[in-house]
């Protein structure tokens, strides 16, 4: 089975970020990572190469040259080979213009199933898989926290409000992955090597035959803001414990408004 999962890379979650008087983020130093939600998707294509003996993993991913670190922990995770779609002459992409891309790279791999994160965690958006599935007119089944395949059948189970539904579907499909589908495995020192030898072809835009007009983004962000400091609890510290009730259902009342 051949698999392209889409892969993008994103900040640490534990990094250092901050703005800038013009509401522009500011990183420097701060570590990258692959995307949590696309990690899970990475790793479910491994599981399924190694349940059925055989198969090829192609990573597909939007980035710029800082990405290529991200890109290579995938190949040592167990992919095989890897694009990297060159966004620097772009400047502000949005998932207009992700999915642009990425579908049409995908339409130059052959595929069975195309995996992706049903979200990545710096925007949260959550469309782009979709979006790509839309352009290639392919069925998509996303927060799926369980995958079975049988020969071109697809067995997907995905979290709905409330409970869970299972989707039945044929290849060739996306699929996105939610927490709890599997658990990432860390590479090993000898696959981080290797890694180092696989295939990772990056493409420009006018290899994907785009001109900068064609995939402009069409969503502009101004700027960003900071949520507002949390402030700090206040102690009750009343005589007797009626009094102390007295006292919080007096501020949950005149202060915090909520009753």
């Amino acid at each position: 089975m051949k698999i392209l999962v889409l892969m993008k890379q994103t900040y640490d979650t534990e990094a250092k970020i901050s703005l800038n008087g013009s509401g522009e983020i500011q990183a420097e130093g701060a570590a990258n990572i692959i995307n949590p939600y696309c990690e899970f998707a990475v790793e479910e294509a491994i599981r399924i190469v190694e349940k059925t003996g055989s198969g090829e993993i192609t990573i597909l991913s939007v980035g710029t040259e800082d990405s290529v670190e991200s890109v290579r922990v995938a190949l040592a995770m167990g992919a095989d080979k890897a694009v990297l779609i060159d966004k620097s002459e772009l400047g502000n992409i949005d998932e207009y213009t992700t999915a642009k891309l990425l579908a049409k790279a995908a339409e130059g791999i052959e595929y069975d199933i195309i995996l992706g994160g049903m979200k990545a965690i710096d925007d949260g958006s959550g469309q782009v898989a979709i979006r790509v599935a839309e352009l290639l007119d392919i069925p998509h089944v996303n927060m799926v926290t369980k995958l079975e395949i049988s020969g071109s059948s697809l067995t997907a189970t995905r979290e709905i409000e409330g409970g869970s539904e299972i989707v039945e579907l044929a290849t060739p499909a996306i699929i996105t992955a939610q927490k709890g589908l599997n658990e990432p495995r860390y590479p090993a020192l000898k696959n981080i090597m290797k890694a180092k030898k696989k295939e990772l072809k990056v493409v420009k835009l006018s290899d994907l035959g785009f001109t900068g007009e064609e995939v402009a983004a069409k969503m502009i962000v101004d700027s960003y803001s900071l949520p507002q400091p949390r402030q700090a609890g206040q102690k009750i510290e009343e005589a007797t414990p009626q009094e102390s009730a007295k006292k919080l259902v007096s501020l949950l009342r005149e202060q915090a408004k909520v009753i």
